[in-house]
């Protein structure tokens, strides 16, 4: 599986799984921690938690572009690593106060942190590399490796230690993290310096080629959104199913751990499938995975649906439903997620790299507030009427790609034009 790919992959890769056993330790139990530490009513805590994932996934934008033009990306994600771990710590002192400036640090952090560390996996292959789908793919798993020990260790020190010690859990994951990349950063000393150092090999394009993947990597953006809505209900309606509507009596974090589980399983077959698809020229377009992914999403959702109407509206059901809707909707995000960063990395122009990747993130944000949003209905309606909106909204996502796949793809694989000193085509092109 790591045949081929840049030893940076290794370092990035663990760097990125322990800063996400840090931040999915905290996100297991944050909902619980506001509903029975605080005592903060749903549809109070349902905004808290949709605004702080939002706010999570949007100050990527200004870490990236602070990261192209100022600090570059090696110390953006080591000033972000230290703000996190902060953070983490903060949670645990038992005080509204320092639990919403917990919540403010591990924003700015993460702002730094995640947009700069998936610009440089993609700076490492350089543009159009074919290999580039996969290197994404195997980083992801790293990222869920970290995610599906995360709620276990989370629910261990919540339930022995208490809250304090479960974020304090998370915070020395993050400081964890911190050191892999300072002691192994040589291995991407290459790329962690700024835009102008922009990875193994760089194509110019035109501004008018610009503009086209800038409208059509927006146009993405705004349609994954409707992903992320469903696919955050994982931290916040799924979790409170786990809890009041499954059979069992497992802590309702513990089935954040179905997630990263199956992106663990799943991703080698993935990458070989598509390896395999590649090498007979049948490989699907990276919107067509995308496409693949958004109707998986529905797919899980009418799953949940059908749960909900076979009894778990009013009462209890097989975990069974759970984990097959978590299993379904895995798929899908190993098509949609790790594709779209590269394909971000691919059609972002060069010296704005940073900037569209945090673009991407922002899509997460404005996915997870309205994750958050409809999730204060929660209580509102059936629960097969919540989960209906969600295969809905998926299906709409499905047309809409399919509507603006062609030039999206036409976008991305035009051949350069040729470029004057300017910037600007020549007069003649």
């Amino acid at each position: 599986m790591w045949k081929n790919h840049p030893k940076g992959l290794v370092v990035l890769f663990f760097t990125e799984m322990w800063e996400r056993f840090g931040f999915y330790t905290m996100l297991a139990i944050l909902a619980l921690y506001m509903d029975e530490h605080f005592s903060i009513p749903k549809e109070i805590s349902g905004n808290i938690y949709g605004a702080f994932v939002a706010f999570v996934y949007f100050t990527p934008m200004f870490g990236g572009l602070l990261a192209d033009r100022w600090l570059g990306y090696g110390r953006s994600i080591v000033a972000g690593a230290f703000l996190m771990a902060a953070g983490y710590l903060a949670l645990g002192m038992d005080s509204l106060t320092a639990f919403y400036a917990a919540l403010v640090l591990i924003v700015i952090g993460n702002g730094l942190f995640k947009p700069n560390i998936s610009t440089l996996l993609g700076n490492l292959y350089g543009d159009h590399n074919p290999l580039k789908d996969s290197g994404f793919q195997i980083f992801y798993m790293g990222i869920n490796v970290g995610a599906f020990f995360a709620p276990l260790a989370a629910s261990y020190f919540r339930t022995n230690f208490g809250w304090g010690w479960a974020f304090a859990c998370a915070g020395v994951g993050m400081l964890i993290s911190a050191a892999i990349f300072l002691f192994f950063r040589k291995h991407v000393r290459e790329v962690v310096g700024s835009k102008k150092d922009g990875g193994v090999s760089e194509v110019r394009i035109s501004r008018r080629q610009e503009r086209n993947r800038i409208i059509s990597l927006i146009v993405i953006f705004a349609i994954v959104v409707l992903f992320w809505m469903a696919f955050f209900q994982n931290g916040f309606t799924l979790t409170f199913w786990a809890r009041d509507c499954t059979d069992t009596a497992l802590n309702p974090e513990l089935f954040q751990m179905a997630n990263p589980f199956f992106v663990v399983v799943f991703t080698p077959l993935l990458v070989m499938l598509w390896g395999r698809l590649r090498a007979r020229r049948r490989e699907p377009a990276t919107t067509g995975k995308i496409l693949i992914g958004m109707g998986l999403t529905a797919l899980s959702f009418l799953v949940m649906m059908a749960a909900g109407l076979s009894g778990g509206d009013a009462g209890r059901v097989s975990m069974a439903w759970l984990i097959m809707g978590y299993a379904i909707i895995t798929l899908g995000e190993l098509c949609l997620s790790p594709i779209g960063l590269s394909l971000v990395s691919n059609m972002s122009p060069p010296r704005l790299r940073g900037l569209m990747m945090g673009g991407w993130f922002a899509s997460f944000a404005v996915g997870s507030y309205l994750s958050g949003f409809l999730g204060s209905y929660w209580e509102r309606m059936p629960h097969s009427s919540f989960f209906a909106i969600m295969v809905i909204t998926s299906l709409v996502a499905v047309a809409l790609l399919a509507l603006v796949k062609k030039r999206v793809d036409s976008a991305m694989t035009a051949a350069p034009e040729p470029v004057a000193e300017s910037g600007r085509p020549p007069a003649s092109a």
